[in-house]
Order: structure tokens, then sequence, then C-alpha cells
């Protein structure tokens, strides 16, 4: 068993050199030896997720790895999103094959997304911050190939934007690792509660835990550092980008759980800063959704705005505390899986758009899901998901969220009841907005027609539109969707499985999810989603074009901070750098030659030699004026004139080159060997006589 947790490791690793050589001589066997190797790690996940039992954790250890050593654990919570992972990367895999078909470097493709499913098992597996930071960064960098992947000018700056967020977001964690180890000795993450409750220096401990915060949270989309993800999405494969969404940004959720919940878990000051990032996340990510003209833009800011509900959850469960977080942290934890499944599904289904019509734009696709059913229940599935609606599983991880805030508002004074009935009301109104942007899109796609009539009669005539294995494999995440929200008691299952990693916390009661107060909760937040659709989206988004009504891109340029505010900074920040760097090296310059001006004066030099030594040079010009004396006695004779000046030096040149070669071969090591002996030999003798 405990092997099993390195293979999950580095097997998809090995398995993408083997797939890439494949690739190079056929690229057909290329596309099925990825399948099997990712239905492969699906098995060896699920196995893990069921042989499972509480309090049998399998450990492995290489300590011989890079000073420090790395460890894979197995437990509840990782056994499930190692699942959760698997199942994903195995659905994406069968999906590219058709999706890709038309793309070039696929070979590269699915170097880096084998390569990216071992790093992220690694991250999800890891037994201590060492390990999880080094997979972390092996997983950034391989990931950043699948937002490059088309190579055009738009693809290659998203890229540059996810690389750089990710490169700062490592050196700031890296910091924090160093903060953690300074003050505890180890990082080891189930030895973090008890080092957290003994710490002398909360100060320190509270900064190491911001780096942590930064690194994780920019992989997580928290704001302000979400910029990647409207930017690389729209550019990415659709099978990337929904693994992007889907489970590497849980990579970065992990992180801020076991910084929250395990160094800062009852940190009011905390959980308030997680709270309020949460919501600023949830709230903007929703705005800019409902304002995106893009279909896979939409999505990209609904991941922004999905992982706030999340953020939320982890504010609250720090606020609540480690024995009435029960609600908070099962809220927290099925949005996570609820989340990989909608964007799962979402982008998939994006894809088969863009596969079939390579746009986007909805004025371009719109009515293209006309006459499309199978298409339509599809993307409808993920919709009603992530917009909370009753009987689908985002309605599970919402209303426990929704329960956590009034629980937490109950125990407060009038004043902090205030502030939560605001939080409340934010979480509502952006539950109202993910409903009023989702129904624009399946109403843009699969209900209204396209303003152009022949080209809606060709999207009408286009019954064909993705393969049986695509087809199978958006269609089994998208039926889990329903499934799981009827089936409430699989929910409770996967949380109980996982609530040991966040907290000690139980359950204190069942939860009623179908009640009449958590149902109105829901029907208020999709009452305010309907009213934004109607007057929004019907009369402000959309305007006459020809007498035909067609929507407007509102994308508020000046709310894009990657171009408004962190690049103008970071040109201020590298000119400021460059004009001091200037000035010192300036002043250095200025004071170096107004020291040799005046006190550090050069010595005059009498005489200096152009060439050879003292030696070579006075004997040259002795023999020079030996031959001059000679050729004035000799006046008959043709004596060629000869410079034994340089003569004398240029020998001494050849004769230390010479030497020098000498010195270095076997042979000369040998002679010296070899007399070393003989001298050895009579030293003995004589000795002896």
């Amino acid at each position: 068993m405990d092997a099993m947790l390195l293979i999950m490791v580095l097997m998809p690793m090995a398995a993408a050199f083997v797939c890439y050589l494949i690739g190079r001589k056929k690229k057909t066997l290329r596309d099925h030896a990825a399948n099997v190797f990712v239905g492969v790690e699906f098995l060896l996940a699920l196995y893990m997720f069921v042989s499972y039992r509480t309090g049998a954790e399998p450990v492995i250890t290489l300590d011989w790895f890079a000073g420090l050593g790395i460890r894979f654990v197995m437990d509840g919570f990782r056994s499930l999103y190692a699942l959760v992972a698997a199942f994903m990367w195995l659905a994406t895999t069968v999906f590219s094959k058709e999706y890709l078909e038309h793309y070039r470097n696929r070979n590269r493709y699915y170097l880096f997304v084998l390569i990216t499913l071992g790093a992220t098992m690694g991250v999800f597996l890891s037994a201590d911050l060492y390990t999880t930071f080094i997979f972390f960064e092996i997983m950034s960098f391989t990931s950043y190939v699948w937002v490059a992947q088309d190579e055009k000018p738009k693809a290659m700056r998203a890229a540059e934007t996810y690389l750089a967020v990710a490169v700062i977001g490592g050196m700031v964690m890296l910091m924090g690792l160093f903060l953690l180890y300074h003050m505890f000795g180890e990082l080891t993450i189930s030895e973090l509660p008890y080092l957290a409750q003994n710490c002398d220096d909360p100060g320190l401990l509270f900064a190491a835990s911001i780096c942590l915060a930064v690194g994780f949270g920019a992989k997580a989309g928290a704001f302000p550092l979400h910029i990647w993800l409207p930017k690389a999405h729209p550019v990415a494969p659709a099978p990337a980008s929904a693994l992007l969404s889907g489970i590497l940004t849980k990579s970065g959720i992990y992180g801020l759980v076991i910084v929250s919940l395990m160094l800062e878990g009852g940190n009011e000051t905390w959980g308030k800063l997680m709270l309020g990032i949460g919501l600023v996340t949830m709230f903007q990510g929703a705005l800019l959704a409902l304002f995106s003209n893009d279909l896979k833009k939409t999505l990209a800011c609904s991941s922004v705005s999905q992982i706030g509900f999340i953020l939320v959850g982890i504010g609250m469960s720090v606020l609540l505390g480690s024995e009435e977080n029960a609600l908070a942290v099962r809220g927290t934890l099925l949005h996570m899986v609820n989340h990989s499944l909608f964007k799962l599904v979402l982008f998939m289904v994006a894809g088969v758009i863009f596969m079939n019509l390579h746009k986007l734009d909805l004025n371009e696709i719109r009515g293209y899901g006309r006459k499309k059913t199978w298409l339509a229940l599809l993307f409808l599935s993920g919709g009603l998901g992530i917009s909370g609606v009753p009987f689908f599983s985002g309605y599970v991880s919402k209303t426990l969220l929704h329960e956590s805030i009034v629980e937490y508002a109950q125990t407060l004074s009038a004043g902090g009841q205030s502030a939560m009935e605001f939080v409340e009301w934010v979480f509502l109104i952006s539950g109202g907005m993910t409903f009023a942007y989702m129904t624009k899109l399946f109403i843009a796609i699969f209900v209204e027609e396209n303003a152009d009539k022949d080209r809606q009669k060709n999207y009408e005539q286009d019954n064909v539109v993705f393969n049986l294995p695509s087809r199978l494999a958006i269609t089994i995440p998208a039926l889990l969707i329903p499934v799981m929200g009827v089936g409430t008691k699989l929910m409770d299952l996967l949380a109980d499985r996982g609530m040991p990693f966040f907290t000690e916390a139980a359950l204190m009661h069942s939860v009623s999810y179908f009640s009449a107060e958590n149902l109105k909760g829901s029907l208020i937040s999709l009452g305010i989603g309907l009213g934004i659709y109607l007057v929004f989206v019907r009369l402000l988004m959309m305007r006459k074009d020809a007498g035909v009504k067609v929507y407007q891109d509102l994308w508020p340029a000046w709310m894009d901070l990657e171009n408004t505010v962190y690049r103008p900074l970071i040109k201020v920040v590298c000119a400021i750098g460059a004009f001091f760097s200037r000035v010192c090296d300036s002043a250095v310059d200025a004071i170096v030659v107004g020291l040799r001006k005046t006190i550090y004066t050069d010595a005059h030099l009498q005489f200096e030699l152009a060439e050879g030594t003292w030696l070579t040079y006075h004997m040259g010009r002795f023999l020079n004026r030996l031959q001059v004396h000679y050729m004035l006695r000799h006046p008959h004779k043709e004596i060629k004139h000869k410079d034994y000046v340089h003569a004398l030096a240029l020998g001494r040149v050849r004769f230390l080159e010479d030497r020098f070669v000498i010195s270095r071969s076997l042979s000369f090591g040998l002679l010296l060997l070899s007399l070393g002996f003989i001298v050895t030999t009579v030293y003995l003798l004589g000795v002896h006589w």
C-alpha cells in the first residue's frame, strides 16, 4: 500500500516520456497509450479510496531526496481528492483525442499533461510542506505549456502572465517555508496544529502564513492574484482549461486550508482576512462573468467567483473555531468537489462548441445548440449545479456555506450581526449573478437563433458534434451532478471522509437540506439572478444592430488589474531600480577615478618590457650588439639582421608552452614516477651500505 503512493506520483511522469517516444512514431498509438496510463492511475486512486480505513494512513518517505527528503501519505481527504483528480484527468484525456485532432504539438501536450498529473498527485499526497512545494512548482511550470499550446501572441502573453504569477507566488511561498522551518525545525503537515499552538512568536507565524497564503492563493485564483484565470482559460485547449479550473486551483485551496486551519486556526483576524478576500473574489468574479461576451472567459471568471465561495467557507471555518465549524468545513470541502465537476462538464461542452465552430463570441455561436438536445442537457446539468439550484449538487454545498454564515451571525452582538447580514447578502447576490450569467449562456447558445439566418440554418443541420468517447467523457460527470444533488447521503459520505483533514469538530445535528428555510435561501438567490438577467442582461447588455438584438461586450478595461495596475507598477519599479542602479554605478566610477587622480595616483614606471623578461631582454641586447659589431667588421658579407630580444622572448614562450604540455602528459608523469623509484632505491641502498 505504501509503495502505491509513490507509484501514483511517479508512474504518470514516467508514462509521459513513454508516450512522447511512442508519439514520435505513431500518434494514434500514443493517444491510446495516454488513455491507458491515465486509466491505470484512476484505478489506483479508486482502489486507494475504497480500501482506505480511518486510522490506517499509508506513508512512504524518501530521506535521500534533496536533503530534507520527500514524504507522501494517504488519509480520507487525500484519497478523495486523488480520486477526483484522476477522474478529471481520465475524462479530459479521452476528450483530448478528438479535441486536439487538428492541433500542432500534440506530442508536447500529452507529455506535459502526464507530468502535471504526477505533480498534482504529489501535491495532494504530500505529507509535509517541503514536498508540497516541490511538486507545486513542478505543476506550475509544466501546466504553463498548456496555456502556451497555441503559440499565438494572445496565448503567449497569457502564458507569460500565468508564469509570472506562479513564479512570484512560488518565491513568496518559499520565504514562508523558510520562516516556518526556522521556527519549528520541521514542516510535517500533521504536526503543524500542535506546533502553531505552542509557537512563541505569533507575529512571525502570521508573517509566514501570509507568505504561504500568497503562494497558494496565486494558484487558487484568489483576489488580487486572480489575473491569470481570465487570460489563461480562453487560450488554453478546453481539456486543459477544465484541469486548470477544476483541479489546479484546488491545489492552491489545499494549501490555504493547511495555512488557515492548521497554522492560524482560531485566529479571528485571519478568519476575517480570508472572509474578506473570499467576498471580494466571489463578487468580482461573478460581476466580470456577467460582463463577459466570450464563452470560455465567462467560465474562467465564474471559476474566480466559485473560488470565492470556497474562500468564504475557509474564513467561516476559522471564525467558528475547531469545535463548531463542522458546517463550514463540510460546505467548503463539498464545494471544492462540486466545482471540479462543474468546470469539467462546462469547459468540455465549451470545447465541443469551439471544436466545431472555432469561435467563442456569443454573437457568433448564438443558436448553435438549438436542436442539439444532448449537448443542451449536459450544459444544463453543469449550469444548474453551479447556480445552486435544488436537486443539483451545488445546492448542497452552498446551503452548508449559507448555514455557516447564519450560524456564526447568531453568536455575535447586534453590530456583528449587521456585518454578517451584509456578508449573507453578498453571498446571495453573488449566487444570483451566477444564475444570471449561466442563464445568459444557455439561452444564447441553446434557445435563441443566430442573427445570420444562413448561419443558423447550417447550425441546425450540423447534428454530429462529438464522438462517442467524448460524449461519455462529458456525460458521466454531468450525470453525477444531479445524482449527488438528489442523493444527499452520498454527499454526506464524501464530507465525512474528508472532514478529519480540516477539523476535529463533529456535526452536531443532521442537515435538512430541503427544509423550507434552506429552500428559501436558494430561491431568494435564484430570484435575484432572474431579476439581474431580465434587467441587466436583456436590457443593458443587448443592443439593436440592423434590427436584431445582439450582445454587447461590456468588459470593463479598468477592472483588468494586470493592465491597469500590475504591469504599470512593474514598469515604474523597474525604472526606479534602473535609475538608482545607474546612479550607484556612476557614483562608484566617479569615486574610483577621483581617488586614482588624487590619493591613489599610479606610480610612474621608468621602464616596462614589451615582451619577455629582464634576462631575455638584456641577453638579446647583448647579442644584438655582437651582431652589429660583426656586420661592421664584415661589410662585404650579406648578413640578415635578427632581433635577438624578440627571438629570445619568443623562445621563452615556446619553452613555457612545451613545459606545460609535457608536465601534463602521462609519459612525463610516468618518467617522474620512475625517476622517483630510482632515487628512492639509490637512497635505500646508500643507507644500507
